[in-house]
């Protein structure tokens, strides 16, 4: 099924829906929507025999609309009427800056009964270098430019952490194109991080309203620092297990997501 909410402000928020039973909503990372990411809907697919699955396009990307100012309260709001729509509580699944997001929203009191998170990027040492303290400054600055495209290598290599050879090579493949179409969105996920990729330790009191259980999980095969992030996260919430993904990067597959995902919203 799809369908669209209208958030607080008044923005669309697109989404696709699967199955009925408990709600579970996932969160896309940084430039990511159902357009490019089509592992939502596989794991919506696989978990629909038990809940009731939501994928979005977060706002300003897909088929989702977008309202100036932004705010990360906005974002909250967005996910706000997306439970609202599936029916309170929910869990709540988040993809890397998505993870945050959720951490936020959680914080903000949303009813989420449970958090499931992958590889939030966070930066808590030197195994990598911080983001630029002038990167969301640098984005709004380009894209305000009407170079879009500038947005994006600054994304790739200064968050992501792709050598700049690599980043000259995807500018000439078929994922550039809809990745740059949201190039606007990527300070939306700067503004999320907050802080948290600058290389000190995680702050002790941002999600400190966090109650319900979390399942933070990072992939065995992905980089250093993202593993040392996840365990960061883990140590700081009473709440947090961590669980490591056998052979997984900065992303997984529908077959070893949606049967963790099914294990943690049953509540095991």
């Amino acid at each position: 099924m799809m369908g669209t909410v209208r958030s607080k402000d008044g923005t669309a928020i697109a989404f696709d829906a699967w199955g009925d039973g408990p709600p579970l909503i996932m969160i896309d990372g940084a430039t990511a929507y159902r357009a490019t990411n089509p592992l939502n809907a596989e794991v919506g697919q696989l978990l629909s025999d038990e809940f009731r699955v939501y994928a979005y396009d977060r706002r300003g990307r897909g088929e989702s609309t977008d309202t100036a100012p932004y705010a990360v309260e906005r974002e909250i709001e967005d996910l706000a009427a997306l439970i609202a729509d599936a029916g309170a509580p929910a869990t709540v699944f988040g993809w890397s800056s998505g993870a945050v997001l959720a951490l936020h929203a959680a914080a903000a009191g949303l009813p989420i009964t449970r958090l499931a998170l992958f590889e939030p990027p966070f930066v808590v040492d030197d195994s990598r270098p911080p983001l630029p303290s002038d990167y969301v400054q640098r984005l709004d600055a380009y894209v305000a430019d009407g170079r879009p495209g500038d947005a994006m290598e600054l994304f790739a290599t200064a968050a992501a952490g792709f050598p700049a050879e690599m980043v000259a090579g995807f500018r000439q493949s078929p994922i550039w194109p809809p990745a740059e179409a949201v190039a606007h969105t990527i300070a939306y996920d700067g503004r999320i991080m907050g802080g948290t990729m600058s290389g000190g330790p995680l702050p002790r009191d941002r999600w400190a309203a966090i109650t319900v259980p979390v399942l933070v999980m990072h992939g065995t095969g992905t980089a250093p620092w993202l593993i040392n992030g996840a365990r960061a996260l883990a140590d700081l919430l009473p709440t947090a297990t961590l669980q490591p993904v056998p052979g997984e990067n900065h992303s997984t597959t529908a077959d070893v997501l949606a049967p963790a995902l099914r294990q943690f919203a049953q509540g095991h």
